[in-house]
C-alpha cells in the first residue's frame, strides 16, 4: 500500500544538489510528485520539500539514502506538518463569473491580476483542497493553471 509523504531536506547550498537529489530518486525508480526548493535566509543552506508516494520500506529507504548525500545537513520526516500549495488560474472575462468570489473566500483565494480580457486568481492551501478548487474552478472555463510544489513546516 502506497502513502504520501512529505520529506523537508536541508543541504549545504551548492550547485549540483539538485541534480543529486533527483539522481537519487530516479536511479532507484522513486517518483517525485512535488519538489519545492528555496534558500533558508542568512544561512548557506536551502530547504528541499519533496512530496512523493511508496510503501513504507520503500519511503525508509528514500530518508537513509538522503542522509547518506554529502551536502545534507538534516532530513526531516515527520508527520506533523503545515503543508501548503498554491494554484494561479486565468480565467476569460467573457465568462459568466457569479458566485466566484464565494469560491475564492472558501479557498482562501484572491484575485492576483488582471487583464483586459482575463483575470488571474491565487489560491493557497493543502494539497487536497487545491485538488478540489481546480474541480470546481473547471466551470468558468480556465484559459490556463499552474499548480506549485508543497512547502510545510514541521509542527513538533
Amino acid at each position: 500500500m502506497k502513502e504520501r509523504k512529505i520529506i523537508s531536506v536541508t543541504v549545504l547550498n551548492e550547485h549540483g544538489v539538485l541534480s543529486r537529489i533527483a539522481g537519487l530518486f530516479a536511479g532507484r525508480g522513486y517518483n517525485i510528485e512535488s519538489l519545492t526548493v528555496a534558500p533558508i535566509p542568512d544561512t548557506n543552506f536551502s530547504r528541499f520539500t519533496i512530496v512523493t508516494k511508496g510503501s513504507t520500506r520503500v519511503l525508509e529507504q528514500i530518508v537513509k539514502q538522503l542522509y547518506k548525500l554529502i551536502p545534507t545537513y538534516k532530513v526531516i520526516d515527520n508527520k506533523e506538518v503545515v503543508e501548503k500549495e498554491m494554484a494561479l488560474v486565468k480565467i476569460p472575462l467573457d465568462m459568466n463569473l457569479s458566485g466566484l468570489d464565494a469560491l475564492l473566500q472558501g479557498y482562501n483565494g484572491t484575485v492576483a491580476n488582471s487583464g483586459e480580457n482575463y483575470i488571474v486568481l491565487l489560491v493557497a492551501d493543502d494539497s487536497k483542497r487545491i485538488n478540489n478548487f481546480l474541480k470546481a474552478i473547471k466551470k468558468y472555463n480556465p484559459i490556463e493553471i499552474v499548480r506549485s510544489g508543497s512547502v510545510a513546516l514541521e509542527i513538533e
